[in-house]
Protein backbone atom coordinates (compact mmCIF):
# COMPACT_ATOMS: atom_id res chain seq x y z
CA UNK A 1 0.00 0.00 0.00
CA UNK A 2 1.32 3.16 -1.03
CA UNK A 3 0.63 6.48 0.45
CA UNK A 4 1.34 10.19 -0.36
CA UNK A 5 3.03 12.22 2.00
CA UNK A 6 1.50 15.57 2.50
CA UNK A 7 3.14 16.98 5.35
CA UNK A 8 5.31 18.35 2.65
CA UNK A 9 2.62 20.18 1.12
CA UNK A 10 1.15 21.75 4.07
CA UNK A 11 4.27 23.08 5.07
CA UNK A 12 4.61 25.17 2.10
CA UNK A 13 1.42 25.85 1.75
CA UNK A 14 1.69 27.52 4.75
CA UNK A 15 4.54 29.44 3.94
CA UNK A 16 3.05 31.02 0.95
CA UNK A 17 0.20 31.54 3.05
CA UNK A 18 2.41 33.70 5.50
CA UNK A 19 4.09 34.91 2.38
CA UNK A 20 0.62 36.51 0.98
CA UNK A 21 -0.51 37.74 4.52
CA UNK A 22 2.81 40.18 4.66
CA UNK A 23 3.09 41.04 1.36
CA UNK A 24 -0.86 41.76 0.73
CA UNK A 25 -1.02 44.97 3.16
CA UNK A 26 2.21 46.14 1.66
CA UNK A 27 1.06 46.57 -2.28
CA UNK A 28 -0.68 49.68 -2.35
CA UNK A 29 -2.62 50.39 -5.40
CA UNK A 30 -3.26 53.52 -6.05
CA UNK A 31 -2.07 56.68 -8.55
CA UNK A 32 1.29 57.68 -8.56
CA UNK A 33 1.59 60.80 -6.66
CA UNK A 34 4.82 63.03 -5.92
CA UNK A 35 3.62 64.87 -2.69
CA UNK A 36 4.63 67.89 -1.39
CA UNK A 37 7.12 68.12 1.18
CA UNK A 38 6.41 69.91 4.14
CA UNK A 39 8.04 69.32 8.06
CA UNK A 40 4.76 68.85 9.76
CA UNK A 41 3.38 65.99 13.03
CA UNK A 42 2.18 62.54 11.81
CA UNK A 43 -1.68 62.60 12.55
CA UNK A 44 -2.60 60.23 15.91
CA UNK A 45 -3.07 56.66 14.80
CA UNK A 46 -7.03 56.28 14.14
CA UNK A 47 -9.19 53.45 14.51
CA UNK A 48 -11.52 54.07 11.54
CA UNK A 49 -9.62 53.83 7.57
CA UNK A 50 -9.47 57.68 6.41
CA UNK A 51 -11.08 58.40 3.33
CA UNK A 52 -8.41 59.54 1.03
CA UNK A 53 -9.41 61.58 -2.34
CA UNK A 54 -6.09 62.06 -4.83
CA UNK A 55 -5.48 64.81 -7.26
CA UNK A 56 -3.31 63.76 -9.87
CA UNK A 57 -0.44 65.78 -11.55
CA UNK A 58 -3.33 65.96 -14.69
CA UNK A 59 -5.96 67.29 -12.28
CA UNK A 60 -8.15 63.95 -11.99
CA UNK A 61 -9.55 63.06 -8.79
CA UNK A 62 -9.66 59.52 -7.38
CA UNK A 63 -11.10 58.21 -4.32
CA UNK A 64 -10.55 55.73 -1.49
CA UNK A 65 -12.61 54.70 1.31
CA UNK A 66 -11.57 52.83 3.88
CA UNK A 67 -9.30 49.75 2.26
CA UNK A 68 -11.34 49.70 -0.96
CA UNK A 69 -9.11 52.12 -3.68
CA UNK A 70 -10.47 52.95 -6.87
CA UNK A 71 -8.05 53.12 -9.67
CA UNK A 72 -10.55 54.88 -12.13
CA UNK A 73 -11.01 59.21 -12.35
CA UNK A 74 -14.02 60.17 -10.39
CA UNK A 75 -15.36 63.32 -11.09
CA UNK A 76 -16.16 65.74 -7.71
CA UNK A 77 -19.88 65.20 -7.98
CA UNK A 78 -19.59 61.68 -7.32
CA UNK A 79 -16.86 62.33 -4.41
CA UNK A 80 -19.31 64.20 -2.66
CA UNK A 81 -22.06 61.69 -2.76
CA UNK A 82 -19.60 59.05 -1.87
CA UNK A 83 -18.19 61.07 0.75
CA UNK A 84 -21.65 62.22 1.99
CA UNK A 85 -23.01 58.25 2.85
CA UNK A 86 -19.85 57.65 4.46
CA UNK A 87 -20.29 61.33 6.81
CA UNK A 88 -23.70 59.76 7.05
CA UNK A 89 -22.24 56.29 8.72
CA UNK A 90 -19.70 57.29 10.56
CA UNK A 91 -19.32 61.27 10.86
CA UNK A 92 -16.42 60.83 12.49
CA UNK A 93 -14.39 59.50 9.76
CA UNK A 94 -11.12 61.19 8.85
CA UNK A 95 -10.85 62.73 5.25
CA UNK A 96 -7.69 63.62 3.82
CA UNK A 97 -6.58 65.29 0.24
CA UNK A 98 -3.59 63.66 -1.54
CA UNK A 99 -2.44 66.24 -3.87
CA UNK A 100 0.35 65.98 -6.26
CA UNK A 101 3.03 68.61 -5.62
CA UNK A 102 2.32 69.52 -9.16
CA UNK A 103 -0.92 70.02 -9.82
CA UNK A 104 -2.35 72.97 -10.01
CA UNK A 105 -3.29 74.78 -6.71
CA UNK A 106 -7.34 75.54 -8.21
CA UNK A 107 -8.10 71.66 -8.28
CA UNK A 108 -6.93 71.37 -4.35
CA UNK A 109 -9.40 73.85 -3.43
CA UNK A 110 -12.14 72.69 -5.12
CA UNK A 111 -12.12 69.08 -4.16
CA UNK A 112 -11.81 70.73 -0.82
CA UNK A 113 -14.80 72.99 -0.99
CA UNK A 114 -16.83 69.74 -2.34
CA UNK A 115 -15.78 67.69 0.52
CA UNK A 116 -17.13 70.77 2.62
CA UNK A 117 -20.56 70.43 1.09
CA UNK A 118 -20.05 66.61 1.16
CA UNK A 119 -20.43 67.60 5.22
CA UNK A 120 -16.58 67.29 5.98
CA UNK A 121 -16.21 69.04 9.09
CA UNK A 122 -12.32 69.15 8.71
CA UNK A 123 -9.85 68.27 5.74
CA UNK A 124 -6.66 67.15 6.44
CA UNK A 125 -3.82 67.76 3.51
CA UNK A 126 -1.48 64.52 2.85
CA UNK A 127 2.30 65.59 2.46
CA UNK A 128 5.85 63.92 3.08
CA UNK A 129 8.56 64.98 5.71
CA UNK A 130 11.53 67.33 3.92
CA UNK A 131 13.88 65.25 2.66
CA UNK A 132 16.92 65.26 4.90
CA UNK A 133 20.50 66.10 3.78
Amino acid sequence: MAEINVVPYIDVMLVLLVIFMVTAPLLYQGVEIELPQAGSEPLPQEEREPVIVEVDREGRFYLSIGAQADDEPVSAREVVVNVTAVMREQPQTPVLVRGDAGVPYGRVIEIMAALKQAGVPQVGLMTQPPAEG
